[in-house]
C-alpha cells in the first residue's frame, strides 16, 4: 500500500529564504513548487522530493518526520484505519481535521504516528 507511493522528508527552516539558497543554489535541487511564504518542495533525480519549511521553532522532532505522497487521501487513511492505524486529530485555528483529514494550502494532509512516537505524514496535492 504505501510502499506504492513516492515518500518525502520534511526539514524545518526558521529562515525560507536561508534554505532556498542552500538547497537550490548551493546543493543544485530543482525547485519543484513553492506555497509562498511557508514551504519549499525540491526535487532530485528520479523525481524523489523533499519540503523545507518555515518555522519559528527552533527545537525538532514535533514535525512530520517523513510524508507519502498519495493520490486518493481519503482511500489510504480507509485502509490505514482498517489496519488499525489511529490517525492524528488536530483542532487548532489553523489546522483541523475531520475524520483525520485536514485541508491545507497545499491540499489535503493526514497524520499518524509509528510505533516510535514519529510523526508520518500524508499529503494529496492539489
Amino acid at each position: 500500500m504505501l510502499a506504492d507511493h513516492r515518500m518525502h522528508t520534511t526539514l524545518p527552516t526558521t529562515d525560507l529564504e536561508r534554505a532556498r539558497r542552500f538547497w537550490r543554489d548551493t546543493l543544485g535541487f530543482k525547485l519543484a513548487f513553492e506555497v509562498e511564504g511557508g514551504a519549499i518542495m525540491f526535487e532530485a533525480a528520479g523525481g524523489t522530493r523533499f519540503v523545507t519549511f518555515l518555522t519559528s521553532v527552533e527545537t525538532r522532532g514535533g514535525h512530520t518526520q517523513c510524508g507519502f505522497e498519495v493520490e486518493d487521501i481519503a482511500s489510504v487513511v480507509a485502509d490505514l484505519k482498517g489496519k488499525g492505524v489511529v490517525l492524528e486529530e488536530y483542532d487548532y485555528p489553523t489546522l483541523k481535521t475531520t475524520g483525520g483529514i485536514a485541508e491545507t494550502a497545499a491540499g489535503h494532509s493526514a497524520w499518524f504516528k509509528d510505533p516510535d512516537g514519529n510523526l508520518v505524514g500524508l499529503v494529496q496535492f492539489e
